[in-house]
Order: C-alpha cells, then structure tokens, then sequence
C-alpha cells in the first residue's frame, strides 16, 4: 500500500477516521525539517508493516483534524484502530524507535 496524502477534512475522516483496521497518520508541515526526515521512514513503516495504513496529513492545508487531536508539535504520528487513537508519538525517529513508541 502507498503512502495516501488526506487533503481534506472529508478525505481524513473517509482515510482515518471511518476506516476498519489501524492506521498511522504523520501530521507534518512542508518547512518542517523533521517532518521531511520521517518521509523515508514513513515508507519504510509502510513497507515493514503493509497492514497498517499510513495517511499524512498537511497541518497547514487541514488544519481541523489538527485542531481536534490538539497537535501542538509536529511531526506528530497518532496510530488508529478503528478511528480511535491508540497512541501517539512526536520527533523524527528511525523506523525501529517508531514501532516501539506505538507498541508495535
């Protein structure tokens, strides 16, 4: 599976929120240095784990899905499972850091 970009709060709801399974979502920014270092990573994680989907979601474009997890620090990687948050990271890290932080 591709990493999938929500673009929008109905795209993030659809991708996240209604989805069946877990899925990780990267909230990151563009002029973010550590968001763009976990890019790598985010398609290592999606490689490693093909059971989870990976969703990144542009603070500055959607905003309101940042809002509502209160996203104060990016990047930050909340892990879902049915559209419940079941945990939650922020910083750049390598892969293996990643899945211990989210219980994996």
């Amino acid at each position: 599976m591709a990493v999938i970009h929500a673009n929008s709060n109905a795209e993030f709801m659809k991708e996240v929120l209604n989805a069946t399974g877990r899925v990780l979502v990267d909230f990151w920014a563009e002029w973010c240095g550590p968001c763009r270092m976990m890019a790598p990573v985010l398609e290592e994680f999606d490689k490693t784990y093909p059971d989870i989907k990976v969703v990144k979601v542009n603070v500055d474009e959607v905003s309101e899905p940042a809002i509502s997890y209160r996203i104060d620090s990016i990047p930050a990687l909340l892990l879902f499972e049915n559209g419940t948050v079941k945990a939650k990271t922020v910083g750049a890290m390598p892969l293996g850091q990643l899945a211990k932080r989210l219980g994996l």
